[in-house]
């Protein structure tokens, strides 16, 4: 099953799921329903779609519609670096030699981002305060079905009620500079992540089932101009060891959003480790991102400017027995 959710401009003008048939029609389900409420249990979400199917309370074109992310407004967004291509190819901003670290072969590392900053797939993105290095990170995340704790690897997978196409926005000048504090990527990876268009099921994307996930085309391309390609495949964890590992000690609940972080190719920063950073420029006003996984959709965004807000000096004041500077 493929579902949407979308802005309802001839009702309330509110959220609205409907779901996805053959002819790219959509079938509303009944006003007041969200897409996280069907999550924890796979029979009833696909009892909600097949109702729609038969009797919807209104059909429209995909086309048409103004798209939402499908889950506006997740409990968490956790996101990982599964893809060893793209771990790889930003490692060499670092010099010519570098690689991942030993570490990263260990566990599927992620951090948190924002889950207040959810975008639709048509939605414009503004550059970030202080960002003169803007970026772009194509991935397709996991949507938590049944919550769970201290989940095997081998029970993992069943807890997955969907997949969705993601970009994770990054500021990647800010980025850079804030890790240097030795802690995980904060300003430069919260201002704006995008989901969309469609959360689809696992049973629909079960025929292309190979490697870590699925063999699907994964596509960039910044106005209109590929810059990046992989097959989602590559991954080099699964989903169910990302899962294992996020509820270790504590709970994955329905919602939860889990990225599979940047596929090889998916951004720019990776374009600028293997060829230099006059390889592309950096995102600009104007420029248009347009991200595409089979079967997943299609994300076009728009980058804006945004004037900058002066929030006052934010450095430490000096102690000089603590071996401080201004």
């Amino acid at each position: 099953m493929r579902f949407v959710t979308y802005t309802e401009t001839d009702g309330d003008g509110g959220d609205r799921v409907g779901v996805l048939d053959a002819d790219d029609l959509v079938h509303a389900l009944p006003s007041g329903i969200r897409l996280i409420d069907l999550l924890d249990d796979p029979q009833r979400l696909h009892d909600a779609a097949d109702d729609a199917l038969r009797d919807p309370r209104a059909v429209h074109s995909y086309a048409s519609l103004r798209l939402r992310a499908p889950i506006p407004q997740p409990p968490t967004v956790r996101d990982f670096m599964t893809f060893e291509s793209h771990v790889e190819g930003v490692a060499r901003l670092g010099g010519p030699e570098a690689g991942p670290p030993e570490q990263w072969y260990e566990a599927p590392a992620f951090y948190f981002t924002n889950p207040y900053a959810i975008q639709g797939p048509q939605d414009d993105v503004r550059i970030p305060p202080g960002c003169t290095r803007f970026d772009f990170e194509l991935e397709v995340a996991a949507v938590i079905g049944r919550g769970g704790r201290d989940l095997s690897v081998a029970e993992a997978e069943s807890h997955i009620a969907g997949y969705v196409l993601m970009n994770d926005w990054s500021a990647r000048d800010v980025q850079f500079n804030e890790m240097q504090v030795r802690l995980g990527p904060a300003k430069g990876k919260d201002s704006a992540t995008t989901l969309g268009p469609v959360f689809v099921t696992p049973d629909e994307l079960e025929p292309y089932r190979a490697g870590n996930a699925y063999g699907l085309r994964m596509t960039a391309a910044v106005n209109g101009r590929v810059v990046g390609e992989d097959m989602w495949s590559n991954m080099a964890f699964s989903y169910a060891q990302m899962i294992a590992y996020a509820s270790r000690g504590t709970k994955v609940r329905t919602g939860d959003i889990l990225g599979s972080g940047t596929c090889g190719g998916g951004c720019l920063a990776e374009l600028w480790g293997r060829r230099g950073l006059d390889a592309h420029p950096p995102l600009a006003q104007g420029d248009t991102v347009t991200l595409s996984v089979e079967h997943l959709g299609t994300q076009t965004c728009r980058v804006t400017e945004r004037a900058e807000r002066p929030v006052g000096d934010l450095r430490a004041t000096s102690h000089p027995h603590h071996g401080g500077r201004p």
